[in-house]
């Protein structure tokens, strides 16, 4: 159409999503979106939705697109249990030394704002945070825990994964990120020692 913007949906959306990630929703303004989408504000509510609308976009692009390679790592539990995990661990640990991304995790950072969300946006944090445990749960059952134990693991393991997200936005090093994921691997590959197949660890 003759005088009407052409722009990029998915690059629209990939800068919103950073500057949500970036500073968070509450402090995150229509102004400021504007800025990093390059769109003014009429534009904005008209291709992408209201604040709260494209949040919840930018909230499905982040699953999707980390919740994708979650999965992949996680591809060969069956076989070698300790090492999908460690995999898994790995896609969070390149994701947080990317300097070209933010710090954290925008899905334990939405989280940690559900009091100043609507009702919609903490609920689909929620789901995004309940989807971890539950692939982490399937890959350990696959690997041979039993359901208490891979129950129990997939907990811990997604706990520590968001932990992850929240020490380097307070300043850990690599190498501290690293020592946490380290010590979790131990714990898991005795629990895989105990319960492997033919009695000895499956890594």
């Amino acid at each position: 159409m003759a005088g009407k913007r052409q722009f990029d949906i998915a690059m629209a959306l990939d800068a919103a999503m950073i500057q949500f990630w970036r500073a968070g929703y509450a402090d995150t303004s229509v102004d400021d979106l504007s800025r990093a989408t390059g769109l003014n504000r009429s534009s904005i509510y008209s291709s992408l939705g209201d604040k709260d609308t494209l949040f919840t976009r930018c909230l499905e692009r982040y699953t999707t697109r980390y919740g994708g390679k979650y999965d992949a790592a996680l591809a060969c539990a069956a076989d070698r249990p300790l090492a999908a995990v460690r995999a898994f661990f790995d896609i969070t640990l390149d994701r947080i030394a990317d300097p070209a991304l933010p710090d954290g995790c925008l899905v334990a950072q939405t989280v940690m704002a559900t009091p100043v969300l609507s009702a919609g946006v903490a609920a689909r944090a929620r789901e995004a945070i309940g989807l971890q445990h539950t692939r982490l749960r399937a890959a350990l059952k696959a690997g041979r825990l039993h359901d208490e134990a891979a129950e129990s693991f997939a907990t811990h393991l997604a706990a520590v994964n968001q932990s992850l997200a929240v020490m380097s936005r307070a300043g850990a090093s690599t190498e501290q990120l690293r020592a946490v994921v380290d010590v979790t691997l131990d714990a898991l590959a005795r629990a895989l020692g105990e319960t492997g197949r033919h009695g000895g660890r499956r890594v």
